[in-house]
Formats: structure tokens, sequence, C-alpha cells
């Protein structure tokens, strides 16, 4: 692409006719707007947006970056670094990560096979971050990321909720790969993990219970949306150190509000520890769950429960 003041900034083409040229969907189009400040738009009389050459232009050359494996918060600000000189410039990336790629970038790579269903480039990606990337990089900076763009993305409308199955049964397999490659002690009391009843986000749980492994930790996933009758049943014979619930909803969060009285009654009583998102958005349903917050991040969460198993012991 030249340079961009070669483009005319005349306002003369409708969102619709946009969407044609550039194969990038209205709502798409608005996000990016909304969410980036990419464009800025002419209103005609009648409020319909007026888009110019040059935002044709500039669109294209972000759609070419996205459909590449950039994602599109890295190319707005690339974009922005090249108006600053007048131009654009930029050509497609391989579809394979280079050896020196970091986690952003094969996030973004990541993501844009998972867009494309293209299973077996998202599993190359994948295979290539669990070589070159310590475990906690890989689930925080590379897993976590592409898990927050999809939601992002179907929540605004940019992406089907198949598409939105497809890429978060991706990523779930490969947590459930890690969970069954990283174990723990043999023995000892276990450290229990699952999710609150009616949660079935359960990427956070998997995760923290994969880094609980990889510190030495005996822990054990249970699952999504467990019932607490049964769970408490379980206790009662498996004898745990802790029970880790987790919760995203703060319906699912007040779920938990009677448990640790419930687990008192089980000898030993185990610790009743519990974390989320709910939990960091709301601090209120802190003070409303009887049990310990195990904190807003892997790192604190396993701290504060190895202390506290600790302590018990």
């Amino acid at each position: 692409m030249g340079p961009i003041l070669d483009y005319g900034d005349e306002p003369r083409y409708t969102i619709k006719t946009v969407s044609k040229i550039t194969g990038i969907l209205p709502v798409t189009l608005r996000a990016w707007e909304r969410r980036y400040q990419v464009l800025s738009p002419h209103r005609s009389d009648n409020r319909y947006r007026l888009y110019s050459e040059r935002d044709v232009a500039i669109l294209n050359w972000l759609k070419q970056r996205v459909d590449s494996g950039v994602s599109i918060s890295s190319a707005v600000m690339e974009l922005k670094r090249w108006l600053r000189v007048g131009d654009i410039a930029g050509g497609d990336l391989a579809g394979t990560p280079s050896e020196d790629s970091g986690p952003e970038e094969t996030a973004a790579r990541l993501y844009q096979a998972l867009l494309r269903f293209n299973e077996a480039q998202a599993l190359e990606q994948a295979r290539s971050a669990r070589e070159r990337f310590d475990l906690r990089t890989l689930l925080l900076e590379v897993f976590t990321p592409v898990l927050r763009q999809v939601g992002e993305a179907w929540y605004f409308g940019e992406i089907g909720v198949t598409t939105e199955h497809f890429a978060s049964a991706f990523i779930l397999g490969q947590l459930l790969g890690l969970l069954h490659e990283t174990t723990g002690p043999p023995t000892g009391r276990p450290v229990l993990v699952g999710c609150a009843p009616e949660e079935r986000h359960e990427m956070g749980g998997l995760m923290f219970t994969i880094w609980l492994r990889s510190q030495g930790c005996r822990a054990q996933y249970l699952g999504p949306d467990l019932n607490l009758e049964d769970l408490a049943d379980y206790v009662d014979i498996e004898k745990p150190a802790a029970v880790v619930l987790t919760a995203s909803l703060p319906t699912a969060a007040l779920r938990l509000r009677g448990f640790q009285e419930r687990l008192r009654h089980i000898h030993p009583a185990p610790a009743f520890c519990f974390a989320g998102e709910a939990f960091n958005q709301d601090p209120r349903l802190r003070e409303r769950t009887p049990g310990t917050f195990l904190g807003e991040s892997f790192e604190q969460g396993a701290e504060t429960l190895m202390e506290l198993v600790g302590q018990r012991a």
C-alpha cells in the first residue's frame, strides 16, 4: 500500500458499501471504531456514517494484518505508528510462528487460526508455545488472552457462538492435556479444586489446578457445576487439606455462602477457599462468603493456599 495521503479523504461510502469492499462486517467496523478509535467517519445530514477512500485503504490494511495473525489491538498500534509518518507499510506474516516470536504474537496467531477453524494450524501454534514458553507464560500470556479475546469478540457480535464454542473447546483440550502431564506428589492430603454450582466457566479452575501441581501440590480437579451435597460426601471420604471453588458469575458465587459451615461437620475439617472473576470484580462477595479468598492471581492464590494448608498441618 502506498503513502496514505495518496488516498482521498472525501466522505462517500456508506458502511454497507465499505463492508462489501473490505469484507469486514458492519458490527465489526463499529466495534473497531468504538473500542480502538480506528476511524472517525463523517456523519451525513441523516446521521449515516460515510467513509472516504483513505478510510477504506486503512480498513483493508487492518484486515490484511488481522488475517495474517496479528491481533487487532497490535495492528491498530502499528497503524498509528505509521500514520505519524504519513505511510502504511507491512506485508503478510507466515502462517507458522517464527522461533523468536513472543507470547503476544503467538496468542494472536492462535486466535486467528481458531477463528478460521484451522485446527492443524492452531495445534502447531499451541505445540510451538509449549516448547518455547514456561508454564506461567503459556497459561497467562498465551491461552488466557486468547480466551479473553474470544469472549469479547462473541460479546460484541464479531464472531458467532459456533466459533466461540470451537475456540473454547480447543483451549480446554490443551489445558486438559497439561493437567494430565503435570503431576503433583503421589501421597499426602490433596487439595480439591472445582467450580461452584451453576458455574460452567471452568478454565480458571483448571489452570489453577495445573499451576498447583507444578508447584508441588497434590491437587485434584473436579470440574464445573459441582453439586455441593455430593462434594461434601466426597470430602468426608477423601479427607482433603483444602477445597477450592471458583466462580465467575455472582449467582454462582452466592451459592457458596453456606459451604464452609457444612465442611465444619467433617473431621478433620478442610480449609474452604474460593476465587474467581466474580470475587475479583465485587469485593462485597468476598465479605459475604465464609472462607478464605485466595486472591486475584495464580501466584497469589497458590501462595495463600500453601501457607493456609501448612498452618493447618
